[in-house]
């Protein structure tokens, strides 16, 4: 296969996606573990990151298959493979299921059937639920971000076989995150999404409200949310000064959006959302060590 088609196909997994998923999964791994007396079972969270990247690579594969007709008429997402007609449906269908099945038979294999099962979740929930959404109400994005909140659960069923309260505490920590950030995004692209006939923000002018808040707050509920972790994690003050600057600095930027509502703002507010989400994670592993 010459080396542009493999880059094509690499584009459709979407590794910068990937990279967030890796970080909360991992992260979901490392608080789950049930005695951080033992050694670190590096074989098992290998098995879980590889399991979870092909599921998550072959969810956003098949998303731009169904997709691939409105992606070509958006100047962001024009270029992608699909759209651009540098790779064929089909193949880029087969590519998404041998990506799916590969990666959903392999969690259950080598890691748990609960790893697996909420993989398997997540991607026909944002495959068949979210993606069609899209196109019909603004309140599609609290519908994906039930299944894009799931790699830490993954994560966590994978090193203790099991769900805790704990394991909910990060869920929704990611849950509320999606809201400040695709709310960036959307605004940033209200154009783009309209005229691919994405209703993703509300027609009129009840749009910027409606960007307003979903940008404030949700990010205003992370403030007290990401201080949990000290009661239930135990996590020391390291943990908890690092995360109230983090949440601090996410909603500022979030109430900026709000305020003045501009491409700057959303802009600024992405950058924060992208600088945020995998700092406060890595902060809890660190603080676990």
């Amino acid at each position: 296969m010459p080396s542009n088609a493999l880059a094509d196909y690499w584009a459709l997994t979407k590794p910068e996606v990937n990279l967030l998923i890796v970080i909360t999964t991992w992260a979901g791994f490392c608080l789950g573990r049930p005695s951080p007396s033992h050694p670190f079972p590096f074989l098992l969270l290998i098995h879980t990151l590889l399991g979870t990247l092909l599921v998550a690579a072959g969810t956003a594969t098949l998303n731009q298959y169904m997709e691939r007709r409105f992606d070509a008429q958006m100047r962001r997402t024009a270029r992608r493979p699909l759209a651009a007609g540098r790779i064929e449906p089909w193949g880029a269908l087969w590519f998404g299921v041998l990506l799916s099945c590969a990666g959903g038979l392999y969690l259950a294999v080598a890691v748990n059937r609960l790893a697996s099962l909420l993989a398997v979740l997540t991607l026909v929930s944002y495959l068949f639920l979210y993606t069609p959404l899209k196109r019909k109400t603004p309140f599609c994005t609290l519908v994906g971000a039930f299944p894009g909140a799931m790699p830490p659960l993954i994560g966590w069923a994978a090193a203790s076989g099991k769900l805790s309260l704990e394991a909910w505490v990060l869920y929704a920590m990611l849950f509320l995150w999606q809201f400040p950030h695709f709310m960036a995004i959307a605004w940033m692209y209200r154009e783009d999404y309209s005229r691919a006939g994405y209703l993703v923000l509300p027609l009129g002018e009840r749009r910027g409200a409606f960007a307003a808040w979903q940008s404030l707050a949700p990010a205003a509920a992370l403030v007290p949310l990401s201080l949990t972790p000290s009661i239930l994690f135990h996590a020391g003050s390291f943990y908890s000064v690092g995360a109230l600057l983090l949440s601090s600095s996410f909603l500022y930027f979030g109430a900026r959006l709000a305020l003045r509502r501009s491409n700057l703002m959303a802009r600024q507010l992405l950058l924060a959302s992208i600088v945020y989400l995998p700092l406060v994670f890595v902060l809890m592993m660190l603080d676990k060590v």
